[in-house]
């Protein structure tokens, strides 16, 4: 049977989190728009910064903060143009800041995979939004 959009997608996103350099949490995000890829991102130090993967994490409250994360990444990839009604695919739920910045940005469709816990749901106060879980197996 043919994968749906989203399988495809998340498929890709999950290839992209190869990329990712913190061992704490890898992911991979993946922003479509008409079924186009328009960017990409995974978590990873800033260019020209050590990476976790070489001089371990930077731990503050529990979180690693040497990495800028996949959503961030693939959303700075795009053109405010291309974001506008697109959908984010991610490997893991978004953080509380990534949230605000999807909501930000224009995206108008989230899909990720593993759930991750927040302090505080942004998505529900985002009624324009679509938010997708998807229970596959990683």
């Amino acid at each position: 049977m043919r994968k749906s959009w989203d399988e495809y997608f998340m498929d890709i996103a999950r290839q992209v989190k190869e990329r990712s350099t913190c061992p704490r949490l890898r992911v991979g995000a993946v922003i479509v728009k008409g079924k186009r890829i328009k960017g990409t991102g995974y978590n990873g130090s800033p260019p020209h910064f050590p990476h976790c993967d070489d001089v371990g994490c930077l731990m503050i409250d529990g979180h690693c903060k040497r990495t800028i994360h996949a959503e961030v990444n693939a959303l700075m990839e795009c053109s405010p143009e291309e974001r506008a009604g697109a959908t984010i695919y991610i490997t893991a739920q978004p953080c509380m800041e990534c949230t605000k910045l999807i909501i930000a940005s224009g995206i108008e469709r989230v899909v990720y995979a593993n759930p991750y816990p927040t302090e505080v749901d942004f998505f529900s106060q985002a009624n324009w939004i679509e938010v997708v879980c998807l229970n596959l197996e990683d």
